[in-house]
Parts: C-alpha cells; structure tokens; sequence
C-alpha cells in the first residue's frame, strides 16, 4: 500500500478534565489515526518553551508522529482546553486564549512541508488569530494542485467567522461539519434552509468542492459529491467519550479518498474508526490491530 503524507495542522493543546489531562487538538488525534491506518501523520502546530510543552513533545514521539514542524514559542503558554463531559459524552470546552498556536509561523520547513503534503486537515479554530490564520491559509495554497485539502469546520464556542468560513470552504477539496454546524454553515454562506442532503448538494456547488461530509454523532454520516451520496447509520458503542472521533472519522476518510474508495466504502471505514474512538477515552487510544485492519483498504 502506498504511503502518503498526512498533515494535521492547528491547535495542539492539552484537554484538562476534572481528574487528568491529555493531549488533545484536532490536528495530532487526525494525524495518529492517519498513522495506525498506515500512512505518515505530521503534526504542524506551536507550543511554548515550557513545561506542558515538552510533555507535547514526549507524547508525540510515543504515539510516533513527526515532530519537525512543530514550532516553539517564547513568550507565549502551551494552548489548554478546560473538557466538562456531559452525562452522553459530548464534551463541553473552555478554551484559553493568546496561546502558542495563535502565533503559528511561516517557516521554511512548513513550506516544505506544504510542497509534499499529499494531504492536509484545518479548521476554523486555529484561524481565530491572525498570524495562525495568515500561516494556514498560505499553507493550504503552497500544497500541490493534486492534494486534499480538508476543511473541518469544527465550531468552536465563538471562535470562527463568517471570512473565515467562506476563505476556508473556498480552497477545499474536501468540507467536513457536523449536523449541528449546517445551518450555521448554510446561513454563513448565503443559503436556504433545506435539510441535510440539499444543504450538501448546495454547499458543493456554492464551493466546487468535491465532497461534503456530514456527521451526525451516533446516527452515522451523509457523503455527498457532485453526482452521488450515500448515508451510514453508524455503530452502535458504549461511549466513553467523544473527544476525537471526528477526526478519527475524518482520518480514515482521507486515508480511502486518496486511494479512490467509493463512498459506500469510505462511509462504512469512518464510522468503523469513529465510533471504536468514541469507545475509548481520548482521541488517541491504543491501536487495536484487528480493528484497524477492518477500516484500512485492502
């Protein structure tokens, strides 16, 4: 099987829950799973000279990702996130402002780094500061014309705007939301308010994007391109929580686009991979060999 480079860029932080923390961010839980499906996950973030943020690295070459385009910040604090979870799981964030990862850089070795992406994951998190969002968005237009670029919308408490949204949407290959998240992103881009199906349909002419990927947690997901979809009613687990299964959902969707799977089968592998994360605690739980076997291509 042919090995890509898969890029999680954004916020790398700590998740702070009432008796323990873990490492959390859409972009290393995105770039781990890229890595037990086989592929070369690199994490692309910043984190400050300070103690939370060594343990980042310590973390990171355990779960071995690439450590090279994670930057080090002087003045400002490695990025936390206060998680409450609610009695389903869903977590609840407080996330600390002027961290680290607003300040990212445009460095010589994330240019490189953009130049052989075959595939890279952002959302709108990181862009809430305009350095970060300066270095993303520069970042997203250096990769090849050829690689996915994903847009996970990934709203966050009031951290996204409306320029934001629509920039972002307009140099993706791939738009990834959560059901909750399709109005907003419906009403942001000067849509009608249709259901699900329609609203991706639309988005996917409003954008030229190539697919449009709903979640809708426990009941599966809608993929949707220009000439087809197809509908998943998800796997029934016991949810430990549900920090993480998105991008491991998202994860194991790149991991088939990029090997030209049907939407059937991709739809069928995500909600594999995203539901055994909603099973454990964390994003980046242990790999269990027979699970990732199932959600790989053959």
């Amino acid at each position: 099987m042919s090995k890509f480079t898969i890029v999680g860029l954004g916020e790398l932080l700590w998740d702070v829950f009432p008796t323990h923390k873990q490492l959390g961010g859409a972009p290393s839980n995105f770039a781990y799973i890229s890595s037990l499906l086989g592929d070369e996950g690199v994490v692309a973030s910043r984190i400050g000279e300070d103690a939370l943020g060594a343990e980042v690295v310590t973390r990171l070459q355990t779960l071995g990702l690439d450590c090279s385009c994670l930057q080090r910040d002087p003045v400002h604090a490695t990025g936390t996130v206060k998680v409450a979870l609610a009695t389903d799981g869903q977590p609840h964030f407080d996330i600390t402002k002027d961290v680290a990862w607003d300040f990212l850089e445009w460095t010589p070795q994330l240019q490189q780094l953009a130049e052989r992406a075959d595939a890279v994951c952002f959302g709108s998190l990181a862009q809430r500061g305009l350095k970060s969002r300066e270095t993303i968005q520069r970042f997203v237009d250096t990769t090849r014309p050829e690689a996915v670029r994903i847009f996970d919308v990934n709203l966050r408490q009031a951290f996204y705007s409306t320029d934001v949204l629509i920039s972002s949407s307009q140099k993706a290959t791939v738009l990834k939301l959560n059901h909750e998240e399709v109005p907003i992103m419906m009403k942001s881009a000067g849509g009608p308010a249709i259901d699900e199906l329609r609203s991706a349909q639309w988005l996917c002419r409003r954008f030229g994007v190539k697919l449009v990927c709903i979640t809708r947690g426990s009941a599966g997901s809608l993929l949707v391109s220009k000439d087809s979809h197809a509908e998943h009613p998800g796997f029934r687990v016991t949810v430990a929580d549900t920090v993480g299964a998105g991008d491991a959902f998202t994860a194991t969707l790149v991991h088939h686009y990029l090997r030209g799977s049907d939407l059937p089968t991709i739809n069928e592998a995500a909600n594999r991979i995203g539901s055994w994360v909603a099973s454990k605690p964390g994003g980046t739980p242990p790999p269990e060999p027979e699970m990732i076997r199932q959600a790989q291509v053959p």
